[in-house]
């Protein structure tokens, strides 16, 4: 693997996946630590709708802690803590069924 540091703006406009494979969103931003040089989350746009359906509204978009940040490659791998934020909800609602 190349180890050359990259501008931390090459994050920008790559895609994000769990670590299942499920498409999590596309990074449109980044957040970054007081001395601007280390980044502290991403900020997603293009959210997958069954992963946020009611936690975002409209142009809304979420921050992910880049600490879940498993891998940056062409592609973002994240831990799958989001698809197991969805699944308490989901199971309630298949009780209820």
């Amino acid at each position: 693997m190349d180890d050359t540091p990259q501008e931390i703006t090459s994050l920008v406009g790559r895609e994000v996946y769990s670590n299942n494979g499920v498409f999590v969103g596309e990074v449109e931003d980044l957040r970054l630590n007081v001395d601007g040089q280390t980044v502290t989350g991403l900020a997603l746009g293009d959210l997958n709708s069954e992963l946020f359906t009611g936690t975002s509204h409209g142009g809304q978009g979420v921050i992910v802690p880049y600490r879940w940040v498993r891998a940056v490659g062409d592609v973002i791998l994240i831990n799958d803590v989001v698809e197991r934020v969805r699944q308490p909800d989901e199971e309630e609602d298949e009780l209820i069924a």
